[in-house]
C-alpha cells in the first residue's frame, strides 16, 4: 500500500478542516496536479473558454442540450430515461453493458441453493438486487404509506476514541468506526433462520416557512430511531445516518473529471471571503490503497465507481467480491449466528461469491448509464430561471460544467463537455441537514454537492419527487429551503424572490 507519509504530514485533519496546499508527495512532485496534465496549452485555453460561466441568459448556451456530452441519451423521455447506455460506446461495449444490466437486476438468494451462481445473499442484507434500491436506475425514497424501506437504509458510525484511532482517520485509513455489534450498516433483512438486525423508524415534525409574497411551505424534519434490535443495544456514541439511493446516471463522466478541476474550486479556509469553503474528500482506493479524490456517495467517501459498487455488494446484499472478499457481508464478530451461516462461495467459480467478471461488468454498466438530454433549454421561463439560479449564488457550489480528461479510461468519457451542476466538494450545509456522523474528512454537517442533472425527471422515472440524502424534501422547493450553512445565502435569495421568479427557478431545475 502506498502511504505517501510526507504528504500525509502536510495534510492533517484539524477540526474537520483540510489543509490543501501544497499537496506535495515525497520527491517534491504534486500528488494531485494543480493543472490539467492531459491537455496541451491550446486545449487548456479551449477548456477554460467553454467552461467559463455564462453571462448571457437571453439564449441557451452552445451544446447545453447535451448534458452528458457525446454520451448523452436522446431517447424518448419515459420511465426508462435513466436506463439507456452512453450513446457513444462501441457495439461490443453495448453487449458488456447489457451483461452488466443483467447482473444489476439479478436477484441473489441465500446459500446453499441449486442456483449456485446466484447464492450467497447476506446472511444479513438490505436488498436482494442492485435494482431493488436503484429502481429504474433512479432515486430512492423514504417509506411513504407502506413498510417499504428498500431504497433507504441507516449508516452506522462512531468517532475515534483513542489516539491510535484518530491517527487512522488522519492517515485516511478509516472513515469512521463501526458499531461493535451491528457493523457499518443496519440490515433490516436476514436469510431464513437468522434474525434481522432491526427496523428503521422515522417520524416527522412539520415547520412552516413563509416565503416572499406570503406563500407558506411546510418543511418536515425527520427523526430516526431503530426498533426491534435483534442483538442488543447500539453503542452509546454510534450515530445513525439515513441514505436514500442516488440516481445512477453519469457516473463514468464524473469519474473522468480531472482532479485539478475539482481542487481548483476548493477553498477550505474561505480565503476569498465569499462564505463558501468547499473542500475535497481524500480517500483510499479500495484495491491499491492510493490516496485519491472522493467523488461518489453523499459524503464523497468513494473515489471510483468500482469502489462504490463493491461496497454496495458488501453492505447492501452481503455479497463478497474480489475488492471486498468477506463472505458474510457486514456481520461482526459479535453476530456469531450470522457467521455460522453458509456462504455462496463455489470453488469452481472462484474464491468469492461474485467473482470476476461480475464486479467489472456491474461497474461498466454503472459507468455508462447515460445522462438524458436537457429539455426546453430555449424556453423564456427556463432561461429566466437559469439567470436567477446564477444570481442567487447557487452556482458557487453547483458548478454547471466541466470538460472531462482526455486520458479517461474509456474513450466514451474522454474530453466531453458535461453539465452535472456540482463541484463534487464537501460543504457545511448547516445544522438542519446535519447527521452528526463523521465520514473521513467530512464532519457531521458536511455533504458532497449533489449533481442536479436528471433532477427534473425524478417523477417520470421513479414516480415521486423526494430529494436530499434522506428524501425529507417532498419537492424541489423544500430541497432548496433545507439548504443552510454555506448555502444559507443562496437559500434566502430564493425565498425572497417573487412567486413567479421562484417558479422560473423550479422550471429551470425541471429542465435538467
Amino acid at each position: 500500500m502506498r502511504t505517501h507519509r510526507s504528504f500525509l504530514m502536510l495534510l492533517p485533519v484539524l477540526s474537520g478542516a483540510l489543509v490543501l496546499a501544497p499537496l506535495i508527495a515525497s520527491g517534491g512532485d504534486p500528488l494531485f496536479p494543480t493543472m490539467r496534465t492531459d491537455l496541451d496549452a491550446k486545449d487548456q485555453k479551449r477548456v477554460a473558454t467553454v467552461t467559463r460561466p455564462t453571462t448571457d441568459f437571453g439564449k441557451a448556451e452552445q451544446f447545453e442540450t447535451m448534458a452528458g456530452g457525446a454520451a448523452t441519451s436522446r431517447a424518448d423521455v419515459n420511465g426508462d430515461a435513466f436506463s439507456h447506455f452512453s450513446a457513444n460506446i462501441t457495439f461490443a461495449e453495448e453487449e458488456t453493458f447489457k451483461l452488466g444490466n443483467a447482473l444489476f437486476t439479478k436477484l441473489w438468494v441465500s446459500a446453499p441453493s441449486s442456483t449456485q451462481a446466484s447464492d450467497g445473499l447476506g446472511p444479513l442484507f438490505n436488498a436482494r438486487a442492485c435494482q431493488s434500491c436503484h429502481l429504474k436506475d433512479g432515486r430512492g425514497h423514504p417509506p411513504e404509506g407502506s413498510a417499504d424501506a428498500t431504497s433507504i437504509f441507516l449508516r452506522l458510525g462512531r468517532p475515534a476514541r483513542t489516539e491510535a484511532e484518530r491517527k487512522q482517520i488522519a492517515d485516511y485509513e478509516k472513515l469512521n468506526f463501526p458499531d461493535a455489534v451491528y457493523g457499518e450498516q443496519l440490515q433490516d433483512l436476514a436469510v431464513p433462520g437468522l434474525k434481522a438486525e432491526g427496523r428503521m423508524q422515522i417520524s416527522y415534525q412539520e415547520t412552516p416557512v413563509t416565503l416572499a409574497g406570503g406563500e407558506v411551505v411546510h418543511l418536515r424534519k425527520p427523526s430516526y430511531s431503530v426498533s426491534d434490535l435483534g442483538y442488543g443495544p447500539l453503542e452509546g456514541d454510534v450515530t445513525i445516518s439515513p441514505r436514500v439511493s442516488p440516481p445512477m446516471i453519469g457516473m463514468g463522466l464524473i469519474q473522468a473529471i480531472h482532479d485539478s478541476d475539482i481542487l481548483a474550486k476548493a477553498d477550505p479556509d474561505d480565503k476569498d471571503g465569499d462564505g463558501i469553503s468547499g473542500k475535497p474528500a481524500l480517500v483510499r482506493d479500495h484495491k491499491t490503497g492510493e490516496l485519491k479524490i472522493g467523488r461518489f456517495g453523499f459524503k464523497a467517501q468513494n473515489a471510483s465507481v468500482r469502489d462504490q459498487s463493491s461496497l454496495a455488494f458488501a453492505g447492501d446484499m452481503g455479497i463478497s467480491t474480489p475488492d471486498n472478499p468477506f463472505d458474510h457481508g457486514d456481520c461482526t464478530k459479535a453476530e456469531t449466528d450470522c457467521l455460522a451461516m453458509p456462504t455462496g462461495v463455489q470453488a469452481r467459480l472462484g474464491p468469492v461469491e461474485a467473482p470476476d467478471p461480475v464486479l467489472g461488468l456491474v461497474t461498466f454498466y454503472s459507468e455508462n448509464l447515460a445522462v438524458p438530454a436537457r429539455r426546453n433549454i430555449s424556453d423564456k421561463t427556463v432561461l429566466k430561471g437559469k439567470e436567477l439560479f446564477y444570481q442567487s449564488g447557487c452556482t458557487a457550489c453547483h458548478t454547471p460544467k466541466f470538460v472531462t480528461r482526455r486520458d479517461a479510461g474509456n474513450p466514451a468519457q474522454a474530453f466531453q463537455l458535461i453539465w452535472p451542476y456540482s463541484d463534487f466538494l464537501l460543504h457545511d450545509m448547516g445544522d438542519g441537514l446535519a447527521d452528526g456522523q463523521q465520514v473521513g474528512v467530512a464532519d457531521g454537517n458536511e455533504w458532497r454537492t449533489q449533481p442536479l442533472w436528471g433532477a427534473g425527471l425524478t417523477q417520470t422515472v421513479n414516480g415521486h419527487t423526494f430529494f436530499l440524502h434522506d428524501g425529507r424534501a417532498r419537492n424541489l422547493t423544500e430541497a432548496i429551503l433545507w439548504h443552510g450553512g454555506e448555502a444559507q445565502k443562496a437559500r434566502d435569495a430564493f425565498a425572497a424572490l417573487p412567486k413567479d421568479d421562484r417558479a422560473a427557478v423550479l422550471k429551470f431545475l425541471e429542465s435538467l
